[in-house]
């Protein structure tokens, strides 16, 4: 019986010690990159304006493109007369000189005019533009946060309009700066 019991303790001692089947992992597949993330781009939205006097003679064209920051404003203005004049965006789609057509300054905030009033701004207020002696000017403007349609958007179901005034916005005086008289309007139309 020791014999037997010898054998099977060599047994399992050798099959202890025998080598094991080795367990391939297996290969992992190649790894491709992620997709790049889709930008998903913005409607084309666009919209012109040819700018008259009063006597109505075209003084300047402007294009207004939807963009992820705001809408952007390009514009050529030429005849105003040397100097700075207030430009706004104006609540209605509309030109009849001498301008009041155009309403008051697009301002869906119900804010107080002016870049320097604490209860501001419209909107519809712009930078100054300040004509050269020659007489020809081209600037570009951001309406931050702004669009074309839409909840924020300029042309509401009264469209809207781009107006030049005679003289400087003071930036603080409601409603309009103390900017003068309407020197110049046009009407925004889609594109």
């Amino acid at each position: 019986m020791r014999r037997r019991w010898l054998r099977v303790v060599i047994s399992s001692a050798a099959i202890a010690c025998a080598p094991q089947p080795v367990q391939r992992q297996p290969t992992p597949a190649p790894t491709t990159p992620p997709p790049a993330p889709k930008t998903v781009p913005i409607p084309a939205i666009s919209a012109t304006a040819i700018i008259r006097d009063v006597a109505g003679m075209k003084v300047g064209t402007a294009t207004f493109d939807d963009t992820r920051a705001g809408v952007l404003i390009s514009a050529t203005v030429t005849g105003l007369g040397l100097g700075a004049h207030a430009i706004h965006i104006h609540e209605h789609g509309k030109c009849d000189p001498p301008f009041a057509s155009a309403g008051n300054h697009f301002n869906p905030g119900m804010k107080r005019h002016g870049f320097k009033s604490i209860d501001g701004y419209h909107a519809g207020d712009l930078p100054n533009i300040d004509l050269p002696a020659a007489g020809t000017l081209h600037f570009e403007f951001l309406m931050s946060g702004l669009a074309l349609r839409g909840s924020r958007g300029i042309l509401g179901p009264t469209g809207a309009s781009i107006v030049i005034h005679t003289t400087r916005d003071d930036y603080i005086t409601d409603p309009a700066g103390n900017s003068g008289s309407r020197l110049a309007c046009g009407v925004i139309v889609p594109r």
